[in-house]
């Protein structure tokens, strides 16, 4: 199990994870970025763009390894629709 660090940003804003959480494998970081990035939402819901905010996962060492956005595009489609 490894720890890695969510943190979300737009660009201009951000918002910062100092503690990070253990994810077992890798291949649920993307599950974990999606939680996070929902999370942040419902924290900060006086918002209503948030296509420009990514979810950054870092692991204990700084290094990047996944960008995952806060909308796919297929639900930036079902909003404009």
């Amino acid at each position: 199990m490894a720890r890695y660090r969510f943190h979300c940003t737009n660009g201009l804003e951000c918002v910062f994870d100092a503690r990070g959480t253990e994810v077992r494998a890798a291949t649920r970081l993307v599950d974990r970025a999606r939680k996070v990035a929902s999370d942040v939402r419902q924290s900060l819901a006086n918002r209503t763009d948030w296509s420009e905010w990514r979810v950054s996962v870092h692991d204990m060492s700084g290094r990047r390894v996944l960008v995952q956005p806060f909308e796919s595009a297929a639900d930036r489609i079902k909003v404009a629709a």
